[in-house]
């Protein structure tokens, strides 16, 4: 399959088990020309973060839609047989109103702190939600997360709504300055 995770080309390989081991084997022989190097399951995470790439079950689930989470683009409302839920989306879009809760990507304005997960965020010192996943953004210089946020007065979650705010988040128990962003 050509596509990634991480947001760069690359292909995922799905291989019958009783031939991973030798196509492995080849793939490691016959990439040290190209300086094959492993990477792990964090250096994976690291480079999802950067990108935004939401993890099902992980940075959502059941519980949020796809445009709160950013994602209405991957629907195809054209589809003959539709799909569950279908028809309540068509209904968000159709009174085109600004969600009340986003799912936002948190950059940590320190390269030092790292957040993991559950660290509150704030905007102008009131907590509006928590990183629900995160990891160290090697391009960005510090550690970067996604969090869905809600305001308690049911502010609408817009580009002014982010960019007017001064955004936190707590790490045992120090204030870190963040941006946050849509993107």
């Amino acid at each position: 399959i050509r596509i990634t995770y991480c947001g760069e080309l690359g292909y995922e390989l799905y291989i019958p088990s009783e031939f991973a081991v030798h196509v492995y084997n080849h793939l490691i022989d016959q990439g040290s020309s190209f300086n094959l190097t492993h990477a792990g399951l964090k250096a994976l995470s690291s480079l999802r973060m950067e990108k935004g790439y939401r993890d099902y079950g992980h940075d959502m689930d059941n519980t949020d839609n796809i445009i709160d989470v950013g994602l209405s683009f991957t629907c195809d409302f054209n589809k003959p047989e539709g799909f569950i839920g279908k028809d309540i989306i068509l209904e968000k879009k159709k009174q085109n109103k600004i969600p009340r809760k986003r799912l936002v990507q948190v950059l940590l304005n320190d390269p030092n702190p790292m957040m993991f997960h559950g660290e509150v965020v704030f905007r102008n010192g009131i907590p509006v939600g928590d990183i629900r996943a995160a990891s160290y953004g090697h391009t960005l210089g510090g550690s970067v997360g996604l969090s869905m946020i809600e305001d308690p007065n049911q502010k609408p979650i817009s580009n002014k709504y982010i960019n007017s705010g001064q955004w936190t988040v707590k790490i045992a128990n120090q204030i870190v300055p963040a941006t946050v962003s849509l993107k």
